[in-house]
């Protein structure tokens, strides 16, 4: 029998129904859609408008339409892994809430935050188990509800970002196919260029944090889009070195969809055409750790097996790696279910 690598065999997704437009933000605050666009490539994003509910909702229907596409019983779920920068509290895990959810009452449940690369992070975390031979199914699950520590009155900010969540399905394969290599680096350094400064054990919440307004993102743009571009351009780039891969190799280059002009920057070096970048920034907006598996559920049916994937990302933190991925099945032949709010 060959080696053992973890295979993607499935991806779900859910997204809210509610569209906020540009046009509407610009009668919320100082912006237009003209602007956001331009510099951006972003036109509509997700919100998630329900009362009492947060990221586990989305996750865990974005984990139902993965196991209702791939007839897959919870049950039978070893593993599931949720990125995410937005728990719906501390504890329990959101991940534990989504495996309770969506029925995985046999399966172990964390979280991972790792902000806009946590998605690899925990798919290179999920990969080990099955590598290793410990579990057969593993689910990994990228999901933010980013409209909940946003503030509306911020022009630099609150058009970037959306609510949204998907997952993938991992199993065992033997020919070949699945996660064939990570790189993964931080730097804590960059702690002040991007973070919510209130809610946690350094400052908890209180009248002051929230009358300072410290629970909402606080970035230094410029230096945050400089160190985007270079990292996620040099890791991508080292990745395909190490696998003496060209631009002709890769089927798609899966960016994360922080902004267009990060994503058209990374793909020059990395010597490919946009007509190979997944894209949909322009509909979704930055949904952090939902970014590159709702990619992947948008252009599965184009997939097929032994396709040469990169997988980049930066984040806050700083965080920031790629995964290359060999494609382990015929996406046109998966069905897409609805994935919509109910």
């Amino acid at each position: 029998m060959g080696k053992i690598s973890a295979a993607i065999t499935g991806v779900g997704q859910y997204l809210p129904d509610y569209l906020l437009t540009n046009d509407e933000l610009s009668r919320m605050v100082d912006t237009s859609d003209e602007w956001i666009t331009s510099h951006t490539g972003i036109k509509t994003r997700h919100i998630l408008k329900a009362d009492g509910v947060g990221t586990s909702y989305m996750g865990a229907r974005a984990v139902q339409n993965l196991l209702d596409k791939t007839g897959i019983d919870p049950m039978e779920v070893d593993v599931v892994i949720c990125a995410t920068i937005t728990p719906d509290m501390f504890f329990p895990s959101t991940g534990n809430l989504i495996a309770d959810q969506a029925g995985c009452k046999n399966a172990f449940a964390y979280d991972v935050s790792a902000a806009c690369s946590g998605f690899l992070f925990a798919l290179t975390t999920g990969a080990k188990y099955i590598e290793a031979g410990t579990s057969k199914k593993v689910v990994v699950v990228g999901a933010d509800k980013m409209s909940s520590i946003i503030d509306y009155t911020d022009r630099t900010t609150c058009p970037l970002f959306g609510d949204g969540a998907a997952a993938v399905l991992l199993e065992p394969n033997t020919e070949g196919l699945g996660l064939v290599d990570s790189i993964l680096r931080s730097d804590g350094s960059g702690e002040l260029q991007l973070y919510m400064k209130a809610g946690g054990s350094r400052y908890p919440a209180s009248i002051e944090t929230v009358q300072n307004n410290w629970h909402t993102i606080t970035w230094d743009g410029p230096a945050i889009f400089k160190a985007a571009v270079s990292k996620m351009s040099d890791v991508s780039v080292e990745i395909m070195e190490k696998h003496n891969l060209t631009g002709e190799d890769v089927r798609f280059l899966v960016p994360h969809q922080a902004n267009l002009r990060i994503i058209d920057a990374t793909a020059r070096r990395m010597g490919i055409g946009k007509e190979k970048c997944m894209i949909n920034i322009d509909r979704n907006g930055n949904t952090t750790a939902a970014t590159i598996p709702t990619c992947l559920y948008d252009y599965e049916k184009e997939l097929r097996p032994g396709d040469n994937l990169i997988l980049s990302a930066f984040g806050g933190g700083y965080t920031w790696g790629a995964i290359y991925l060999k494609w382990a099945y015929d996406g046109s032949k998966s069905c897409q279910l609805g994935a919509g709010e109910e």
